[in-house]
């Protein structure tokens, strides 16, 4: 059965992100996890998340704006380890609400409540007509990046605060797809280099054919992804990306994702 839902999700979730620029991980994780112990399920799903970061670094490469990557990017990387290292000390604190549904326990906290708050306030901008035409000034790159890195590293959604943020510097559709896959490589690299230890603790229990499996299906994705981006305009995407990331916000505050 793991052979046949990975790969859809895979497929599916990798050629929406191509777009929105998260979610392949969220969706992915809880896939594996069906099938495998949490540690081997995330240990798997990071290798995917890299290798299909990277195929499609190889596309889109040509579009990336540099300046804007490392303006975002670095101070996204610097801080995404300071948000790591606050993680353990606040998680067992900050939970303030839990429910069950469908006999599975959820958590709302109050680190995912504002990181969904963030989000929610980002999107709105792409969605309110007097709002749709701000634009971030350049010189704030670097906060978005902090932004996104620190609350990256504490929860791990770094993606939808990162693209809430491109979406307002006035960048092409390429540009946006492009700039954001570059930075998201930039953190599966610093993210690779942390879970090497991990990786040594489950790689005799990794399913290397499924990831393979896994990991094609994700090209797929990527590669439709990449012929569709041609045929839609820029406020599509914004648009998407939006409704995504308004969806995801709530999930996020709700404790389910």
């Amino acid at each position: 059965m793991e052979y046949i839902l990975i790969p859809i999700v895979a497929l599916l979730a990798s050629a929406l992100t191509f777009f929105s620029g998260f979610g392949l991980g969220t969706l992915l994780l809880p896939a594996f996890a069906l099938f495998f112990p949490v540690d081997v399920a995330i240990a798997l799903t990071a290798i995917v998340h890299f290798l299909n970061n990277t195929f499609k670094l190889v596309l889109v490469r040509k579009h990336i704006n540099w300046k804007i990557a490392l303006q975002f990017g670095l101070p996204a990387l610097l801080f995404s380890f300071l948000g790591a290292f606050l993680l353990d000390q606040i998680t067992s604190r900050n939970i303030i609400a839990t429910y069950t549904l469908a006999n599975r326990i959820f958590e709302i906290t109050v680190l995912k409540g504002i990181v969904a708050f963030l989000l929610i306030f980002f999107a709105l901008f792409e969605l309110i007509p007097k709002l749709k035409n701000l634009q971030f000034p350049k010189k704030y790159l670097p906060i978005g990046g902090i932004l996104s890195g620190f609350f990256g590293g504490l929860s791990g959604h770094q993606g939808a605060l990162r693209s809430a943020f491109l979406m307002k510097v006035g960048l092409s559709k390429e540009a946006f797809i492009a700039t954001g896959v570059i930075i998201a490589f930039m953190i599966d690299v610093s993210r690779i280099s942390v879970y090497c230890s991990n990786f040594l603790k489950v790689k005799d229990t990794l399913n290397w054919n499924l990831i393979c499996i896994a990991t094609f299906a994700a090209f797929i994705g990527v590669y439709f992804g990449n012929k569709l981006v041609k045929k839609i305009t820029i406020n599509t995407i914004q648009k998407i990306v939006a409704f995504l990331i308004i969806i995801f916000a709530i999930g996020l505050g709700l404790g389910i994702i």
